[in-house]
């Protein structure tokens, strides 16, 4: 199972930063006893391999280097591969740079790398089969994309930064199968289209017949892009660490670590 991470963003909402946003410092992880930071964007490399990823996707803009050095050749047991988009050109163009890599019967997960969210064995909820969406509660929908259900839980229309959302759960995540990634793509590049965002795409793509549903099975949702996300998402994983231990809770980073650059030149335990 491919995991895609769109990673090409240039963060102008948190700058300046001296490198990539996916890579600014959110809690911890242990090693040897001694407590390391991590990078945002592990937390949702980690909950796609806990819903069965075993192949990360990174898709980096060209001056983005610094996530290859972090991540390397793998993360955990699952291997890292990196696509590159050349210039900004939204999520959908981004996404479908991997597109090239997936066989049509994988399954496909996609996450944002600048978020924290619980639970994180949440991905694990949704089905293989179709395109299906993990759904958080917030406060502010109009900020997000707002998706709303049928009584059956399919996707009837996705609402994108829409100030008069009708529902209050949004997308964090989803996943479907290859061959719908190949369908939205091929839809996605119809002349007149090219969707900046995946809302657009997917009310067009269930105007024509297809189908998407909803689980909410997700419980706190937080965006990391801006200086209020971040230390909302500080509280988050200090409020998880405090309910659960901080012990195989997700509020700290403990399925693996990246196979790139070595992290004791960044961390000298001798020092402390």
């Amino acid at each position: 199972m491919w995991g895609i991470v769109p990673a090409a963003g240039r963060g102008s909402r948190i700058q300046p930063l001296a490198f990539s946003k996916e890579l600014l410092p959110v809690g911890s992880r242990l090693e040897a006893g001694v407590e390391r930071p991590c990078a945002v964007s592990e937390y949702l490399v980690e909950r796609m391999i806990r819903g069965g990823a075993d192949k990360i996707c990174f898709v980096i803009s060209p001056g983005k280097s610094d996530i290859m050095e972090y991540y390397g050749a793998g993360y955990g047991d699952a291997s890292v591969a990196y696509v590159v988009q050349p210039q900004a050109a939204g999520l959908c163009d981004a996404i479908f740079r991997a597109a090239p890599l997936v066989g049509p019967d994988e399954p496909v997960l996609v996450g944002l790398p600048d978020t924290v969210w619980f639970p994180e064995g949440g991905l694990a909820a949704l089905p293989d089969d179709r395109l299906a969406f993990l759904l958080f509660p917030v406060e502010h929908p109009e900020f997000f994309d707002a998706v709303v259900l049928d009584e059956a839980d399919r996707v009837r229309e996705i609402q994108v930064k829409s100030p008069l959302a009708a529902s209050r759960w949004i997308w964090g995540a989803f996943k479907m199968p290859g061959r719908v990634l190949h369908e939205l793509h091929a839809l996605w590049s119809e002349p007149g289209r090219g969707d900046e965002y995946i809302g657009t795409l997917v009310n067009e793509y269930l105007a024509r017949g297809g189908e998407a549903v909803g689980v909410r099975a997700g419980t706190s949702y937080v965006d990391v892009g801006t200086l209020n996300g971040y230390r909302a998402a500080i509280g988050l994983l200090a409020d998880a660490a405090e309910a659960e231990g901080g012990i195989a809770s997700g509020a700290r980073v403990g399925l693996g670590r990246p196979a790139g650059r070595a992290l004791e030149g960044l961390h000298d335990a001798n020092r402390e």
